[in-house]
């Protein structure tokens, strides 16, 4: 072998794979197929499930650091246009209050870090610079992944490098396929997209600009949405800002000019240098296939999605961390073959409830611009009128793209062969996280009475928590006999037991449960050979 690991793609969900491997002691190759990160805007917010995964990392604050000020909020604005009135503000607070309201709804309801308004922008050169850092990850911008054979024992991996044309071959144990909506991994591997296609068209504007006057004329806010079609992304709440506007049908892209689209949308003309325009169209699909043998998929790979919600790279990221220790964990030896395939049996479905949710938010959008009429806008007792029924209507239908903490935090893993499963499911809700642990649901988060977040306080792979003074010993025993890494971590604290639900809790390196049980398992082998992989 070459090296341990491939991972194709240098995205986000590409670099988060190889943070994380890298963080479980797995040499790793990347290959980016484009010479450098992102110019395009992309994925403006890390949510809270993320950012949580990031501090499990370790740099979850040296994000924050390069990202909008953490006293800048988290508003969503609906205005008839940013020269004209504003109809409704859905308020969000920004991380220094929202770690308060954390802190003070101490109930495993909330997660423990708050979102992160971040550009993708600025995501990507940040995580590449970190890596550098590491011995552990080789970089190649500039080369594309042509194509694989995977042979069982390992896989080969065609490269070339794309300025000159210069052809090689690696050869690793596992390959990850991260390379975004256009994959070569997943064409390779046979996989076809189930859902829709362009579901609308839209032109993009990314530009600078400090006509904060006009841009912040209602104040700091994080989306500017306007009925007609439009949304203003605030990108760094300075000088950066991003405006996507729907297409008429009919439209002809090439015919428009990005500086004229933004004055007409926003509302008059105003000092403007444009970084980047190009038309774009959002899709709802899910790849048939995950992944098999020793390829397996993440992020666009597998699922693309409008933009409402934020939930395609953020998806990604926690698509990156699952297959992340499950391949660190083959590589270490204690990984059965059941390991890999509960990638699929994991995410797919999580993937799959990402685009009803995108598909559910986009159809509030729409009841919004159906409601549209144009008298909004006049300056006349029947435009006010108009403005306030249509101001109403907004805030009764609502902002659950950006409140739905049941799709960002509740990921059942329902089907998984590497989970101890219960009956008795609690309730799903799309705007809650219902706090349990009911097993292959993601862990409470809680902090303890000394202070300290329990999420802190769990080791780099698996943790026994124990609520009680009974012994451990039989599945640390059996742990330690197969060679799978448990910690154990003692908890006297009869909130966090109440909210935990059993006397032992068995959490997985990415923050789920494995098993959970009043007293030790009758057979505490089987309860090991299971979430290691080793039997279905």
């Amino acid at each position: 072998m070459d090296v341990p690991v491939i991972v194709a793609g240098g995205g986000p969900v590409g670099l988060t794979t190889a943070f994380e491997l890298q963080s479980r002691g797995v040499r790793t190759l990347l290959l980016e197929r484009n010479p450098s990160t992102t110019r395009h805007p992309k994925m403006d917010v890390t949510n809270g499930r993320s950012m949580e995964l990031f501090r499990r990392m370790g740099i979850a604050e040296k994000i924050r650091d390069v990202a909008v000020p953490r006293g800048n909020p988290m508003d969503v604005s609906w205005v008839t246009r940013l020269n004209e009135w504003e109809l409704a503000r859905f308020r969000y607070p920004d991380v220094e209050s929202w770690r308060e309201e954390i802190r003070a709804n101490n109930d495993g309801s909330q997660p423990l870090e708050p979102y992160m308004r971040l550009s993708q922008v600025v995501l990507e050169p940040l995580l590449r610079g970190l890596l550098e850092e590491s011995p552990l990850v080789e970089m190649r911008f500039g080369w594309a992944v042509e194509g694989f054979d995977d042979d069982g024992e390992g896989v080969t991996v065609h490269l070339r490098e794309v300025a000159t044309g210069r052809t090689e071959r690696q050869r690793c144990a596992l390959l990850a396929g991260c390379d975004g909506g256009g994959s070569i991994i997943r064409e390779k591997l046979g996989y076809a997209w189930d859902g829709q296609y362009n579901v609308a068209r839209f032109f993009m504007v990314h530009f600078r600009s400090e006509a904060r006057d006009l841009l912040q004329r209602f104040g700091i806010a994080w989306h500017y949405q306007s009925p007609a079609g439009s949304t203003l992304i605030a990108q760094d709440d300075a000088e950066i800002w991003t405006l996507h506007c729907m297409l008429p049908e009919g439209a002809d892209a090439a015919a428009i000019d990005p500086r004229q689209l933004a004055f007409d949308a926003l509302g008059r003309e105003f000092p403007i240098e444009v970084i980047q325009a190009n038309p774009w169209s959002p899709h709802l699909v899910l790849a048939n296939g995950y992944g098999r043998g020793r390829v397996w998929m993440a992020g666009d790979a597998v699922h693309q999605v409008i933009p409402t919600g934020g939930y395609g790279m953020n998806t990604g990221i926690g698509d990156a961390v699952d297959l992340a220790w499950k391949y660190a964990a083959i590589l270490q030896g204690w990984g059965g073959p059941a390991l890999l395939d509960s990638i699929e049996a994991e995410r797919r479905p999580v993937g799959r409830a990402i685009v009803d949710a995108s598909r559910l938010h986009m159809g509030v959008r729409l009841k919004i611009a159906q409601a549209y009429a144009p008298i909004i806008h006049d300056d006349t007792p029947e435009g006010a009128a108009a403005r306030d029924a249509y101001g109403a209507l907004i805030a009764e239908l609502g902002n659950a793209e950006n409140e739905s903490r049941g799709i960002e935090l509740d990921h059942r893993y329902r089907q998984s062969p590497i989970v101890c499963h219960e009956c008795d499911e609690p309730e799903w809700r799309l705007r809650d996280y219902v706090p349990s642990t009911w097993p292959g649901m993601r862990a409470p988060h809680l902090f303890l009475e000394d202070g300290s977040a329990i999420f802190d306080r769990l080791g780099p792979w698996f943790t026994l928590v124990r609520f009680t003074d009974a012994s451990a010993q039989p599945l640390l025993d059996a742990a330690r006999e197969r060679g799978v890494p448990v910690d154990l971590l003692d908890i006297r604290d009869a909130h966090a037991r109440r909210i935990y639900e059993r006397d032992f809790v068995l959490i997985r390196p990415d923050q789920h449960v494995a098993w959970r049980g009043d007293a030790m398992p009758e057979d505490p082998m089987a309860v090991i050979d299971r979430i290691r992989g080793a039997r279905s």
